[in-house]
């Protein structure tokens, strides 16, 4: 069973719309949505949790969400707010109102991990502490299914590392499933096991983190040398005055026809550059 199945999701905004969006988040697995902004991560986001209206089909855990799978899912939203009003150890109490599988052990032993204050409220907290909060709430119902928009935004590189690790213990039963839209790209690359990326309301690929990094490479070459390359093997290029860098799929057949050539691995914010940024063949 798939954790989250989307099929053919579309939304518009004004003059921006989802158009058809198409991808699945297997169960067991960590997905990471890229884009730039404004490209309809949040919107898939909101949109998997119902909180628009939407065209199309979405499916949790094989079903359309209701009550009973709400309480499946964890979620991280920027604009989706804990009250300044509560503490941390306040929260505790209204939680385990609302979740049948809370674990206040769980969540003080985060809140003492992540060094958030039990009795100071979260109107008082950094925008960094108030990160920290939502991810101990989201974590200590258990969830079968966590969604997380820019979770590790505007925390320091020593506690997003802890909280990657701990998004990787999350997952290790196989059970578990996580759906992650973030701009810091290396976290995706230390943590997702698929890629989804989506351009102006479109998806432009969803693929394997693996596959992906041992498909595409990046060439470096003369412009006179370019002209003379198979063109199939182009993605996006760039052209420059003295040389010419393209994003390549079929990274090792490439190699193999062009031994001579210098291709480059591909990392994931170089790539999102080429499609955004890159002309086409």
């Amino acid at each position: 069973m798939k954790a989250v199945e989307i099929k053919n999701l579309s939304k518009s905004y004004g003059d921006f719309s989802l158009k058809d969006v198409n991808f699945d988040v297997e169960k067991g697995s960590i997905m990471g949505l890229i884009g730039a902004n404004g490209a309809g991560k949040t919107t898939i986001i909101k949109a998997i949790l119902s909180m628009i209206k939407y065209g199309g089909d979405i499916k949790i855990f094989g079903k359309k969400l209701d009550d009973d799978i709400r309480q499946d899912i964890g979620f991280v939203l920027e604009d989706c707010f804990i009250s300044n009003f509560l503490s941390a150890k306040e929260a505790d109490k209204v939680f385990k109102n609302m979740y049948k599988n809370w674990d206040s052990d769980y969540y003080n032993n985060l809140l003492n991990k992540f060094e958030l204050p039990l009795n100071k409220s979260n109107s008082k907290f950094s925008k960094g502490m108030r990160m920290k909060f939502k991810i101990a709430v989201a974590l200590s119902s258990h969830p079968k299914l966590l969604i997380l928009d820019e979770p590790t935004s505007g925390l320091d590189p020593v506690i997003r590392d802890e909280i990657l690790d701990i998004f990787l213990g999350y997952i290790e039963d196989e059970n578990n499933s996580i759906l992650i839209s973030s701009h810091i790209t290396s976290d995706l690359e230390k943590i997702a096991d698929y890629i989804t990326y989506i351009d102006k309301g479109e998806i432009v690929f969803s693929k394997e983190k693996y596959d992906l990094f041992e498909d595409m490479g990046i060439l470096k070459c003369s412009n006179e040398r370019f002209k003379e390359i198979d063109k199939s093997y182009i993605q996006k290029y760039k052209i420059g005055k003295y040389s010419v860098e393209a994003l390549i799929k079929n990274k090792d057949m490439f190699k193999k026809e062009y031994s001579n050539e210098i291709v480059d691995s591909a990392e994931l914010d170089e790539i999102m550059v080429f499609y955004a940024k890159g002309e086409d063949i």
